[in-house]
């Protein structure tokens, strides 16, 4: 299952772990949100323990999403020993994530 993420929990549960993380940032009134979170869902369970996955709600949280420059959702960052080193925007199958999960491994 996704992990959330919140302003609270972000530095500890993202950006001190040393393993990749993958991070939604979504909201529910966002139609290709909603569609994504299957595939998120998915992903978290097919990868669970190897990558971080979750998702950060941006009407709850306007810190994470002002920091790392939110303006369009879904969106997908890829983030690695604090430091982001991939960006997914929009909606995509979960074949195309798995890939570029698996590139950063």
């Amino acid at each position: 299952m996704a992990k959330t993420f919140t302003d609270a929990n972000f530095e500890a549960e993202v950006l001190q772990t040393k393993q990749l993380n993958v991070i939604d940032f979504w909201a529910p009134w966002c139609g290709p949100c909603v569609a994504l979170t299957p595939t998120i869902e998915a992903l978290a369970t097919e990868y669970d323990g190897r990558v971080n996955i979750g998702k950060v709600n941006v009407d709850e949280n306007s810190h994470l999403s002002v920091t790392y420059g939110i303006t369009s959702i879904p969106c997908i960052l890829f983030i690695k020993d604090g430091k982001v080193i991939d960006k997914q925007v929009g909606a995509v199958p979960k074949a195309a994530l798995g890939k570029k999960i698996e590139s950063h491994l």
